[in-house]
């Protein structure tokens, strides 16, 4: 079955809290976006001191744009927080930081962003949990979904059947859908959802009956 996960990129806190809150009584998941500036030419939310005291119910999954991963995936491992996604070009050693994590309990998930070939991810095939194509250029809300994610889908279910593939970027109800039709298993969304007319249960349900 697809999922469907929220995705939250604010500038403080308390807007992660109130998202959070908005979403917990449809959804099993929430993405958190993390960037320092270092990876991406933006700078958001990125305390890990605040999001360690963040109680919900869901399953906190952390799209880390940070640069240096080796050195600062330590910060990121908290008992809240389920599963980690790094982008691949973010370290040196991915291996060493799947490892980390793994160590620690957590899923782990690879990124691969515009530009860089899914065929990076190709060797983790069966140390990671899942893959993610994201579909803009990491960072700044609000972009289209490029149009070389959706062969970058294709090609890696392709290459690897049962790997799970994660779609972040420009997702609402037409890209969704063509995501999906690639071989997407994961939809993560933010717009969608918190920005839709109804509210964002309406927009979480849209987005799911778009792609069922």
């Amino acid at each position: 079955m697809i999922e469907i996960i929220p995705a939250i990129n604010v500038d403080s806190f308390e807007e992660a809290q109130q998202k959070i809150k908005l979403v917990e009584p449809f959804s099993k998941w929430v993405q958190i976006d993390i960037a320092d500036g270092t990876y991406t030419k933006n700078t958001i939310w990125h305390n890990p001191q605040e999001l360690a005291s963040i109680e919900t119910s869901l399953n906190i999954e952390v799209h880390l744009m940070i640069l240096d991963m080796e050195k600062r995936i330590t910060d990121w491992l908290l008992p809240n927080v389920k599963r980690i996604i790094f982008h691949i070009e973010t370290a040196y050693d991915s291996s060493f930081v799947i490892n980390r994590c793994k160590d620690a309990g957590k899923e782990v998930g690879l990124a691969v962003s515009p530009g860089i070939p899914w065929t990076r991810m190709a060797p983790f095939k069966d140390k990671a949990d899942i893959f993610q194509i994201l579909g803009v250029h990491p960072g700044l809300p609000g972009q289209r979904t490029l149009e070389e994610t959706y062969d970058k889908i294709k090609s890696l279910k392709n290459f690897c059947k049962s790997c799970i593939i994660e779609v972040d970027g420009g997702m609402n109800k037409e890209t969704a859908k063509r995501a999906v039709e690639a071989g997407a298993d994961k939809i993560v969304a933010a717009n969608a959802i918190f920005s839709a007319s109804g509210g964002p249960a309406q927009g979480w349900k849209e987005l799911h009956e778009s792609i069922t």
